[in-house]
């Protein structure tokens, strides 16, 4: 199977605040997505699962990626340009 790239949108409660958060992944599924991103922002913001409302997650064309290391890894970008 090959990876598509997906762009997941929403937002979590820490310390009685709300941030929003926009990511890019290469992935087979979306469900792999969800996995990832309740995986890395538990990881890295220390938020439990249930603060994590993820609002949309859509399959987006490489012409649209705006992370750059990502866009690096698809061929779109090198670093001589």
């Amino acid at each position: 199977m090959s990876s598509k790239i997906w762009r997941a949108t929403g937002s979590y409660l820490k310390n009685k605040r709300s941030f929003t958060f926009s990511k890019e992944l290469l992935a087979e599924k979306d469900t792999h997505v969800r996995e990832k991103i309740l995986s890395e922002l538990g990881s890295r913001h220390r938020v439990k699962r249930r603060h994590i409302e993820i609002a949309e997650i859509k399959e987006i064309k490489p012409e649209e990626v705006t992370n750059f290391e990502l866009r690096k890894i698809l061929g779109l970008e090198t670093e001589f340009e």
